[in-house]
């Protein structure tokens, strides 16, 4: 529908940000998966995923955007980014591994 365009035209315009936005999260995700290798600090930290799953909720509450709807999908951001980081520190590891013999 033609009518619809503007308004296609501005969400795809904030679908591109929230993309570029995630492809930088992930690329820190991908520096602190090397940092917890290098310092041998687990890849989850229960404490700290609570934390930011619960800002970002109440951000988005205080801000008039449905807090449960953003609390799933920062449980997902949340629990990618995890499984990246242990993906990141087990390739370390063999790496590692593999150099010492």
């Amino acid at each position: 529908m033609e009518i619809m365009k503007p308004f296609r035209k501005r969400i795809d315009a904030l679908d591109d940000q929230i993309i570029d936005l995630l492809i930088e999260r992930t690329g820190i995700i991908r520096e602190v998966g090397h940092f917890k290798f290098e310092n041998d600090i687990p890849a989850v930290l229960q404490d700290r995923v609570i934390e930011v799953r619960e800002r970002a909720a109440e951000r988005a509450g205080a801000k008039g955007l449905d807090a449960d709807l953003v609390r799933k999908l920062y449980t997902i951001i949340i629990g990618y980014s995890c499984d990246l980081e242990e993906e990141i520190k087990a390739d370390l590891a063999a790496k590692k591994k593999a150099a010492n013999g």
